[in-house]
């Protein structure tokens, strides 16, 4: 590889660094729901991350890093917010049905 390819390669592509980008984010990006984002990780429609079930079965957690994200959506942000920290859980809901009613 010369020199010049590495530096076309540096200023195409950006800086990952790991990092889980939050479906809030995603969503936001995209201009799609959460909650449709989420189903879709669920269902192994989308590709952009993965969702994983707890051991007990009620709640999924969403690892989005930065570089798939990327690769298939198209979407970086160089500068994420630092106070977005929020975990990537999800709570089951329960429906009327469920309630003891």
């Amino acid at each position: 590889m010369v020199a010049s390819e590495t530096n076309i390669k540096a200023s195409v592509f950006p800086c990952f660094t790991g990092r889980d980008v939050p479906i809030s984010e995603i969503a936001k990006a995209t201009g799609k729901g959460a909650e449709f984002l989420k189903r879709g990780l669920r269902e192994g429609i989308f590709d952009f991350g993965y969702a994983v079930k707890s051991e007990s079965g009620n709640v999924y957690r969403y690892f989005c890093p930065d570089k798939l994200v990327w690769e298939k959506l198209g979407y970086f942000n160089p500068a994420p917010d630092k106070q977005d920290k929020a975990e990537h859980t999800d709570e089951p809901e329960q429906s009327a049905a469920d309630d003891g009613s």
